[in-house]
């Protein structure tokens, strides 16, 4: 069963950083478009950034640009993000989502998703 295996997360002081990784059981992953979203308590999930199998763009929240930073790896079948000068209003519990078409992750509505991994950033 393909699965997508999150790691990262945990408590960090506003103004620190912190790196999230999210890893795909398999290798033909490296031709989803891969992204994150995260659900604070008592909100809906929202979307964070995303980036397509082939080529070089980025997609990012207005809440994450210039302080989080999406990538791949060089097998392109895990991607990471990295956040960066984090506020106490970053906390959530953060998901990673998978899907062939870019658009489907950056909707929300990829077919595969991690298990979620919490990020709390004290004031």
């Amino acid at each position: 069963q393909v699965q997508l295996v999150q790691s990262g997360g945990g408590l960090v002081q506003a103004g620190g950083s912190l790196r999230l990784s999210c890893a795909a059981s398999e290798p033909t992953f490296s031709n989803f478009a891969m992204g994150w979203f995260r659900q604070a308590p008592g909100k809906e999930r929202e979307f964070v950034a995303a980036i397509p199998a082939f080529d070089d763009n980025t997609y990012y929240a207005d809440s994450a640009k210039g302080r989080f930073t999406i990538s791949r790896g060089s097998a392109k079948n895990t991607v990471y993000l990295q956040m960066n000068s984090l506020k106490p209003e970053d906390t959530a519990v953060y998901f990673c989502a998978a899907d062939p078409l870019t658009r489907t992750v950056v909707a929300g509505t990829g077919h595969y998703w991690g298990q979620g991994t919490q990020v709390t950033v004290s004031s």
